[in-house]
């Protein structure tokens, strides 16, 4: 299976980067793992909503040039469904017995995912209902699909 993460913004933290490659290497032999990083919009701290929608839409705009019609799309937003470490694995899995071939994660900035994009996706996901700095989340997410891909494969993993 293709796993993509489309994310905005660039890593600037060595820890965060070191911990992403670590993820990167384990993931190497359940799947092929793309990372796609996009340019993100520099937010003032006043921006109204009409700004912050703005910069939503760009960064948007700027996801859905990587985004493929073959591919099962999940964006991550606090509203979507929250679902424990099995049952995404289990949705991993589900995926790729009914032939899904590629599924891409999608992270939005720092005021999150302009709602094209969250209308363009199969599935909407949550991590929790408390807000993560966006480059944090991308560590997150790879430990949990590797995690996932654990389970899946009846492997042990620390809980």
């Amino acid at each position: 299976m293709k796993i993509t993460v489309i994310t905005v913004g660039k890593i600037k933290e060595k820890y965060l980067k070191d911990a992403i490659a670590e993820y990167q290497k384990r993931l190497g032999r359940y799947c092929k793992l793309e990372i796609v990083e996009v340019a993100d919009e520099k937010t003032p701290d006043n921006a109204g909503e009409t700004l912050e929608n703005q910069i939503r839409r760009k960064e948007g705009e700027r996801i859905a040039k990587y985004l493929k019609d073959d591919a099962y799309i999940i964006a991550l937003a606090i509203d979507g469904k929250m679902l424990s470490s099995e049952e995404f694995a289990d949705q991993i899995q589900r995926l790729g017995v009914g032939g899904t071939s590629h599924i891409q994660f999608v992270i939005g900035g720092s005021i999150g995912l302009d709602e094209e994009i969250l209308k363009r996706a199969d599935y909407r996901l949550s991590f929790s209902k408390m807000t993560f700095p966006h480059q944090l989340m991308r560590v997150i997410l790879l430990e949990q699909i590797y995690r996932g891909y654990r389970i899946i494969a009846n492997e042990p993993y620390h809980k």
